[in-house]
């Protein structure tokens, strides 16, 4: 599956940060590099409005398979955003150990 045409740049990112689940995410983002982290976020950040505004077309439950990786990507770019904006690193400086964070809802458990 690619990205919608718009998006075409980013396919270099995807299997790396079009994940599904908010763990996924934190794990991609604790186990790459500063640069790999930087990367992808000067890549979402350069079409990021664009992405939203393709995103908004769809509902949340039902997007097409490509519009929901390129959803995957805007959730991964918010999480790296503070390594990159904030920390300087992956991790959180002086923080818990963000692994043992349970992403939870008031609907149920978040995978």
């Amino acid at each position: 599956m690619q990205l919608p045409a718009p998006f075409s740049k980013l396919e270099p990112f995807v299997d790396q940060w079009a994940l599904g689940t908010e763990r996924e995410r934190n794990h991609a983002r604790l186990t790459s590099t500063m640069e790999e982290i930087q990367e992808f976020y000067d890549a979402m950040l350069s079409q990021i409005h664009e992405a939203l505004a393709h995103l908004d077309r769809f509902p949340l439950g039902d997007m097409p398979e490509d519009a929901q990786m390129l959803f995957n990507l805007t959730l991964s770019l918010a999480e790296v955003s503070n390594s990159v904006e904030r920390f300087g690193e992956p991790a959180v400086p002086n923080g818990f150990d963000s692994a043992r964070f349970t992403p939870f809802s008031p609907y149920g458990p978040i995978p």
